[in-house]
């Protein structure tokens, strides 16, 4: 599905900032928008009208003989199950409704879901050809969530004020499984100041949605993930209560590289060579401590780590070891990390560890120190290749192997997102 086209100036149109209790269901208009519509020149219509709608709902402005001006959509959360803890009920930014409006501006259609247990008021203005206006209000109500039916954000990375490398994945982690891939996706619309394409997967476990680039990131620019939850049907029952906001920065371009047979490791950031590290890689007498080659993100940072055999997949013949060392770097799920091995005479030699990087203690404080987050590893001269789904080893799968695992495919992070979040015959 095509993404949502805006013209310039529509996006914008249909902002409702102020919070508003009105009860019941009415259609309103003035004295002077009575004679418009009295001579039949302007007909205005806002769906839905009246009654409790399902939160997944789309508001529809219809006009004829005249142009949608301004469309307002204003919310107020009355259901106490419905509004999330700690929520900014002043935030208007967060759950602003915008619209698309069609080419002729006589069709408006809301971008989002409705936050659920909400009263709504939706007022449109209609411009005709000879300076008159007409307007029309109508006020609804939305179902509110269900205990046990609510979608919550348990986690994401990054978060927002952070700098990350250019490998860096959105990951976002929900409380529930979602089902309804296409409308969640949908409703988190990525932005990037220098735009790319990119697409949202999925893993098994149908909580955790990832957004990748189908290549990496341009560095130096800003990046921000509106998302917009509240009201959308994660799941048959199963609604979003929150919107939320994530704002980081994509820094340098610093890339990791190491050919392990050649026991060292190379540091280039934006294109130039910054050093060259010698390093000992795993042994390779058997698979657990063979280094994985691929595409690996720098994914977590640890001053201290210990170093501990019994929270591994280590075969029972193996020696088991216990130890704690110094500037860890987490590249795998599975337990590689780069760090400090001060014990290991071997760095630059030979390949003696157990599949981690081993470093001398200056050369991993450097590291530590001068790389971020989403920075790229990328390992070559190994039989064991790392998977996919092992840490954030996304850059595994080409572009179309990627879109597989989602359900919209890609889109330009330049505004809008690859399809709708409303239900389906809504």
């Amino acid at each position: 599905m095509a993404a949502r086209n805006h013209a310039a100036g529509v996006r914008g149109l249909g902002i409702g900032l102020t919070a508003l209790a009105l009860a019941a269901t009415a259609c309103t208009t003035s004295e002077a928008e009575t004679q418009n519509n009295a001579s039949g020149s302007v007909e205005l219509s806002i769906t839905p009208g009246a009654g409790e709608v399902a939160p997944n709902t789309p508001v529809r402005v219809a006009a004829e003989g005249g142009t949608i001006t301004d469309v307002r959509v204003e919310q107020e959360v009355v259901d106490e199950a419905s509004s999330p803890d700690g929520d900014e009920t002043g935030d208007g930014d967060l759950y602003a409704m915008t619209g698309s409006l069609n080419g002729d501006a006589t069709e408006w259609v809301s971008d989002w879901a409705l936050r659920p247990g909400a009263e709504v008021t939706v007022t449109a203005t209609v411009a005709d050809g000879s300076g008159g206006t007409t307007e029309e209000t109508a006020e609804f109500t939305t179902a509110p969530a269900v205990a046990g039916q609510r979608l919550e954000l348990v986690s994401n990375f990054p978060n927002s004020g952070q700098t990350v490398g250019v490998g860096m994945p959105i990951v976002v982690n929900f409380d529930l499984p979602v089902t309804n891939k296409a409308q969640v996706e949908s409703a988190m619309e990525v932005v990037s100041d220098q735009g790319v394409t990119g697409a949202w997967g999925w893993l098994d476990n149908d909580t955790t949605a990832v957004f990748r680039p189908e290549e990496y990131w341009e560095p130096h620019q800003s990046v921000a993930v509106d998302m917009h939850l509240a009201g959308v049907e994660a799941a048959d029952g199963v609604y979003g209560i929150k919107n939320h906001r994530l704002e980081f920065e994509i820094g340098a371009e610093r890339i990791l590289t190491m050919h392990v047979p050649d026991h060292e490791l190379v540091v280039t950031t934006d294109g130039e060579q910054e050093r060259v590290i010698p390093v000992s890689n795993g042994a390779a007498t058997v698979r657990f401590n063979t280094t994985t080659s691929g595409s690996h993100v720098l994914m977590q940072r640890q001053e201290t780590v210990t170093m501990d055999s019994s929270t591994t997949d280590m075969p029972e013949d193996m020696a088991g070891y216990n130890t704690t060392v110094r500037y860890g770097i987490r590249t795998t799920n599975s337990g590689e990390y780069l760090h400090e091995a001060s014990y290991n005479t071997n760095i630059g030699i030979a390949n003696t560890s157990n599949g981690c990087t081993n470093l001398r203690m200056e050369d991993a404080r450097w590291l530590y120190e001068n790389t971020a987050l989403g920075d790229v590893l990328e390992t070559t001269g190994t039989d064991r290749e790392v998977e996919w789904y092992n840490g954030w080893g996304y850059w595994q799968l080409s572009f179309d192997e990627w879109q597989d695992k989602g359900a919209t495919g890609a889109y330009a992070t330049t505004g809008g997102t690859p399809g709708s979040v409303h239900g389906e015959g809504l």
